[in-house]
């Protein structure tokens, strides 16, 4: 299940191993006395990754590079896995309502009356967890949202299943990597992977606007096209300036990006990082992870 309470996931004990998925490979962690970290390419256009098509377009590529990141379970108990799937075949929202029905049935088909007509798949069908945050007024409440076409789920699911593991905890990697950034005030995470951007705005550590769209082409220009309008949106809505604007995945790009956003959007400007590897487009979400579950990672 996607986002299954977002914040309890930190305390909940961890999974035995934790996958991210990209169109690369596959970045594990195994979890342990110590953690091992290994990862596990893809061949190009084995995979896909899409809200509305089949993303497995070589299943067996797939699920060799899942036995060789995580071997097969040969014993009857199933080993649980946290698995981190790319931002772009899901969609995530931050939704506010003036009252919330405390019914989980209730909130779950206002939820998906609301997003039906703005996610290009079937919202009744669709996988969705979600976490309500009250707004702080009255009774307004805004609610973290996560969801995904079913089969999309189920098929990234299956390989690790038939492998003797147990999908306990299903992600998008943005809500995972946001654990790389310091959590105080009003900050902007900029999340790059491929042409996929991904930007979480927080306040105060809770979520309140994320937006994912693939750019025509992954420069700055057109990067910098969707942040100038995101922050005068978090100004005129959030009642202040963003204090800091974090990069993710922009790799050779990472310094030229730093001094550009941080002068032409002016705004302070600073890459996420990681004591176990330099988070980029394949693993961000497993750091980020990995930093939620043991706070020294």
């Amino acid at each position: 299940m996607l986002l299954d309470r977002l914040k309890a996931y930190i305390q909940d004990p961890p999974a035995n191993l934790a996958v991210e998925i990209s169109e690369a490979g596959l970045a594990g962690a195994r979890l342990g006395t110590r953690t091992e970290l290994g990862f596990a390419p893809l061949k190009p256009g084995a995979l896909a990754v899409s809200p509305v098509q089949e993303n497995l377009i070589d299943p067996d590529e797939f699920s060799r590079a899942v036995r060789a990141l995580a071997g097969v379970e040969t014993g009857r108990k199933r080993r649980d896995v946290a698995l981190i799937l790319p931002d772009y075949c899901t969609r995530i929202a931050v939704l506010d309502f003036d009252s919330f029905p405390g019914d989980a049935k209730e909130q779950a088909s206002l939820i998906r009356f609301r997003l039906k007509r703005s996610v290009p798949f079937d919202a009744e069908s669709a996988a969705l967890s979600y976490w309500a945050e009250p707004g702080g007024t009255g009774k307004k409440v805004d609610v973290l949202v996560a969801m995904a076409p079913l089969e999309v789920v189920s098929r990234y699911e299956a390989p690790f299943r038939a492998a003797g593991m147990n999908p306990g905890l299903v992600i998008p990697s943005s809500l995972a990597a946001i654990e790389l950034a310091p959590d105080g005030g009003l900050s902007l995470l900029a999340k790059l992977t491929g042409r996929v951007l991904t930007v979480v705005a927080r306040q105060a550590g809770v979520p309140k606007l994320v937006r994912c769209l693939e750019l025509p082409v992954s420069d700055l220009d057109e990067i910098a096209a969707v942040l100038a309008p995101t922050l005068v949106y978090l100004e005129d809505n959030l009642g202040g300036k963003a204090e800091k604007l974090y990069l993710c995945g922009f790799g050779a790009e990472t310094n030229e990006a730093e001094r550009r956003f941080a002068e032409e959007l002016a705004v302070a400007v600073e890459t996420v990082r990681s004591p176990l590897g330099v988070p980029g487009e394949s693993n961000a979400g497993l750091l980020g992870y990995l930093r939620s579950i043991a706070r020294n990672n």
